[in-house]
């Protein structure tokens, strides 16, 4: 009888799929004083033209999410008004 016979079969490791790595929370890039400022200042010249405060709120989040990426007020308001 060969020699092979005598030894357990190779088993082939449990492959597992390896654990995904918790989503790391994304870290909030904060605005800049002068953003700030102009974003305030944006806001207060359109709520004397009327924008109600649910559309304020709206268009001020919407804002600031560009904003963190890098665009200035002028360029967000202009992409929010284009789409």
């Amino acid at each position: 009888m060969p020699d092979h016979y005598d030894s357990e079969p190779a088993s082939e490791p449990a492959s597992e799929p390896a654990p995904a790595p918790a989503k790391a929370k994304r870290t909030g890039v904060k605005m800049s004083d002068a953003q700030k400022t102009a974003l305030n200042k944006h806001m207060e010249k359109l709520k004397k033209n009327g924008m109600t405060a649910s559309e304020a709120k709206s268009h001020r989040m919407k804002l600031m999410a560009r904003m963190r990426k890098g665009m200035t007020v002028q360029k967000a308001h202009k992409d929010l008004m284009k789409s």
